[in-house]
């Protein structure tokens, strides 16, 4: 317990690290949901183009994780970390900029090149301000930071924009958030270390191959996601009749999302990582199954909370193990390829989601989802959870 104590959770360095992550998500859902308006009302663009330019946002961030890996792994993580944060927050600054559709597209794609750098190198020095006795536990909360700027973000965006609709004030208050997440990242003190050298053109620099099982069973529970939450609202409206209840339902995401991560954090500390991803990919699939089987108002909401539950539970395990297969030269390579992973599977469901509503309906699209999941959840317990056991560092 003495030892317990002298080792904080939260210590200084990680209250700053996880007030910069809240600020650096929060300016980003900030603006998110009122986009595709903007680009309608400013530029006139049909769905199509709307689609096009806030897709490359998606691509690029994806695109350079792996690259963030190694530069967190390559060079001083506290540098690499402010160089990419100033990026993120200066792009915001760009959109005032933006005069046509073009421009603002150029804007858009570069920001995700920013924005993946920045969830790579924020997150790995996340975990190296941690006492290891403490993070496992301590990803969980890093975690409800993402979730707490998830819920809050669309919530202050919509009802800012109904006092004064003005996208550019938006723009200005991302602006200024993100910079005040700047300083405070600023003032986080790190420990020097040893940047080991590796050959040059070697796969471990952008991918940690130990991994892979873990990658694909985490693109299979992220595809379920990415079909959910982007044909959500279109499936409510259409088959529910429900026209508003989007808000409420990711709200109920992120109360299921912030009470499994209190919960599990103490079962996370006891080094229970296998155990709570498991239970929280079954409570996940039990929430997709139950969306996709029952169209109903109370099962369209009770899944929600399912599923925040059980993603609460499987995704800071899944990271602490990507974290746990990597020695600390390689940990932002683990954490991008966990991200990676995250991101292919999320595309992946948008992607496929869209083209099996379109030939089978949106209940059907929400079966494959829930199959997908379902596979992912076998592979987990056909090999995955024994390759992790045999091949952990820590």
């Amino acid at each position: 317990m003495e030892a317990e104590t002298k080792e904080r959770l939260w210590n200084r360095n990680f209250v700053k690290v996880c007030i910069g992550n809240f600020l650096l998500y929060f300016s980003f859902y900030l603006i998110m949901p009122l986009l595709p308006l903007y680009l309608h009302d400013e530029f006139k663009a049909d769905e199509q183009m709307i689609g096009i330019v806030l897709a490359g946002y998606t691509v690029t961030a994806l695109v350079i994780r792996p690259f963030g890996g190694y530069l967190v792994d390559s060079f001083p993580r506290k540098a690499v970390l402010m160089v990419c944060y100033f990026l993120f927050f200066i792009f915001f600054a760009g959109y005032f900029l933006a005069w046509t559709v073009l421009l603002f597209a150029i804007v858009r794609t570069m920001h995700g090149f920013a924005f993946g750098s920045t969830t790579v190198s924020i997150s790995t020095v996340a975990i190296d301000v941690l006492y290891p006795s403490r993070r496992a536990e301590g990803i969980g909360y890093y975690g409800l930071s993402n979730n707490l700027a998830m819920a809050v973000g669309p919530t202050i965006a919509i009802y800012m924009y109904h006092v004064v609709p003005d996208f550019h004030y938006m723009f200005a208050m991302s602006l200024v958030t993100s910079g005040i997440g700047l300083v405070v990242l600023s003032m986080v003190k790190m420990r020097e270390r040893e940047v080991i050298k590796r050959p040059p053109m070697s796969l471990d620099r952008f991918f940690l191959l130990k991994g892979w099982r873990e990658g694909i069973t985490m693109a299979c529970f992220s595809f379920s996601y990415g079909v959910l939450s982007t044909y959500l609202a279109i499936y409510g409206e259409k088959e529910l009749g429900i026209t508003s209840g989007t808000g409420t339902f990711f709200m109920l995401m992120a109360v299921g999302l912030i009470i499994s991560r209190i919960i599990g954090g103490r079962s996370l500390r006891q080094g229970r990582i296998t155990h709570n991803a498991a239970e929280g990919m079954l409570m996940s699939l039990c929430g997709y199954t139950l969306f996709a089987l029952v169209r109903d108002p109370i099962a369209y909401y009770s899944a929600a909370l399912i599923i925040g539950l059980g993603n609460g539970h499987l995704c800071p395990a899944y990271q602490t193990m990507f974290i746990n297969l990597a020695p600390n030269s390689l940990r932002g390579t683990a954490n991008s390829t966990y991200l990676t992973s995250w991101d292919a599977g999320l595309g992946l469901g948008v992607l496929l989601g869209g083209w099996a509503a379109e030939r089978i309906g949106y209940h059907g699209a929400f079966v494959m989802a829930a199959a997908i999941n379902a596979i992912g959840v076998a592979g987990f317990f056909a090999f995955v959870r024994r390759s992790y056991l045999a091949n952990k560092l820590r």
